[in-house]
This record gives C-alpha cells, sequence and structure tokens, in this order.
C-alpha cells in the first residue's frame, strides 16, 4: 500500500495492519498517523521526519480481510495472520526494537 493508500484507508475507518496483525495504524487526536504495536502500546511514527518515506515497505502495509469484505475483493489485503514475522495460522508479533 502506498502513503496515500493507507491514509485513505484510516480516514475511512479501516484497519490497516504494517508487518503482522499485531501492528495497526491509526490517526491520534493531533491527526498524526501512527503505526502502535497492540499487546505493550508501543508507538511509532507512520513516516520519517519529512513526512514522505513510510517507515517500512509498502508490501508489508495491509487490511485483514473480514467476512463482510468477500464483496470487496478488489482490496488490498493478506488473510489474517499473515503478516511478516507471524507463523502460518498463528498469531505472534515482534516488538519495534526487533525487526528482521
Amino acid at each position: 500500500m502506498t502513503l496515500n493508500d493507507i491514509k485513505a484507508a484510516v480516514d475511512a475507518g479501516q484497519t490497516v495492519h504494517w508487518a503482522n496483525t499485531g501492528y495497526i495504524v491509526h490517526k491520534d487526536r493531533l491527526g498524526q498517523y501512527l503505526i502502535t504495536y497492540q499487546p505493550n502500546g508501543s508507538c511509532i511514527g507512520l513516516t520519517d521526519r519529512s513526512g514522505h518515506r513510510l517507515n517500512g515497505k509498502e508490501t508489508e502495509f495491509f487490511i485483514v480481510r473480514s467476512k463482510d469484505s468477500a464483496e470487496n475483493p478488489g482490496s488490498q489485503s493478506r488473510p489474517h495472520g499473515q503478516g511478516r514475522g507471524v507463523p502460518p495460522g498463528g498469531a505472534g508479533a515482534f516488538p519495534l526494537g526487533r525487526q528482521l
């Protein structure tokens, strides 16, 4: 997903993940787009300080397809739990300091 795709999805209320389902992209009350690791609340900006370069690769961002989205097969998503660093069919995530 591109930076604009991610922002549009978050603004539309979709849940965007980075690397695996433990990381969620959200917009805070100041309008900043952030990536939060849900198990411990660690947070990093979606982009570098310039606001133009993602803190991650475009291919690492995804939307988990829900049962409702089966009607919208064109949406970009990965099957539940199939992000980077997640064993097939399993949960789990790496803390921010332990990226591959």
